[in-house]
């Protein structure tokens, strides 16, 4: 009997964007935009605001043409190590100062 073959659509499988970026950091910067905007009530806080919502959604936008998932990997890479130290196996007997590091 043969295997039955489903096929996976990309509708199904695409990444969640907002406005063509990263669905959080476009809200974001919309978020700051429009609190700049709000609270300055002055015509050059408005178009400083406006300024500052279109590069972040150019940017937004860029950063999601090139990876949409770029964000998160940048979360992930942040949260590593800055130095993992060498070990030859993880069969290595190591000393007991060694061994505390690791709990």
């Amino acid at each position: 009997m043969a295997l039955r073959k489903i096929p996976i659509r990309r509708a199904g499988n695409r990444t969640n964007l907002f406005m063509g970026g990263d669905r959080e950091l476009v809200m974001f910067a919309g978020l700051l935009a429009f609190a700049l905007i709000f609270s300055a009530q002055e015509l050059r806080a408005t178009a400083f605001g406006l300024a500052l919502w279109f590069s972040a959604l150019y940017a937004c936008r860029l950063m999601a043409k090139h990876d949409p998932k770029m964000r998160q990997v940048y979360l992930r890479h942040r949260r590593y190590k800055r130095f993992y130290a060498p070990r030859s196996t993880p069969f290595r007997a190591n000393s007991s100062s060694q061994g505390r590091q690791y709990k």
